[in-house]
């Protein structure tokens, strides 16, 4: 079984663009909704995602927090192609730039489309207590505030968030 550990930040300022070492455009969607997962009648999400020349097929349960089952099966582009054309809600376009940073690889996704303007960097952990030292463009820790899960920006993207979800 596959388990993801992550924490999620906020990005501050454009710091981690120049440690920058790789640039991945992406393109995903969801073929339930977060309304399916907030009933109980569904426990997990279910992802389609293109990323770069490669498309997958993704699992992951259904918990707050930094501690997931998470379940990744490659698949066929024209196949991601035609499950993005049936995903429900809006579909998440964004650039994941690979960061180095103290012996980790943050993953720093810039939104694009309808969640223009929202940057977030994720650090994946090979366990829940493992210490990590903050890159100081890292702001506000967001990792168990759903809206930022890309679940739920793809039914409520943040070019319709109100100033209070913003934080503003």
């Amino acid at each position: 079984m596959g388990i993801e550990i992550e924490r999620k930040y906020l990005v501050t300022g454009d710091g981690w663009r120049s440690a920058a070492h790789a640039v991945i455009p992406m393109a995903q969607g969801y073929i339930n909704d977060s309304a399916a997962l907030d009933s109980g009648a569904q426990k997990a999400s279910v992802r389609v995602r293109i990323q770069g020349e490669q498309a997958f097929l993704n699992f992951k349960s259904r918990e707050i927090g930094h501690t997931r089952q998470e379940f990744d099966y490659p698949i066929p582009v024209d196949d991601a192609r035609a499950l993005l054309a049936l995903c429900v809600g809006g579909l998440i376009d964004k650039r994941r730039h690979l960061v180095r940073h103290a012996g980790l690889v943050w993953e720093v996704d810039e939104f694009l489309g309808d969640n223009a303007g929202l940057v977030v960097a994720e650090v994946e952990l090979e366990h829940a207590d493992q210490a990590i030292e903050l890159p100081d463009w890292a702001g506000t820790e967001v990792t168990d505030q759903v809206r930022y899960y890309n679940l739920a920006l793809a039914a409520h993207p943040y070019a319709r968030w109100s100033a209070v979800e913003r934080g503003r």
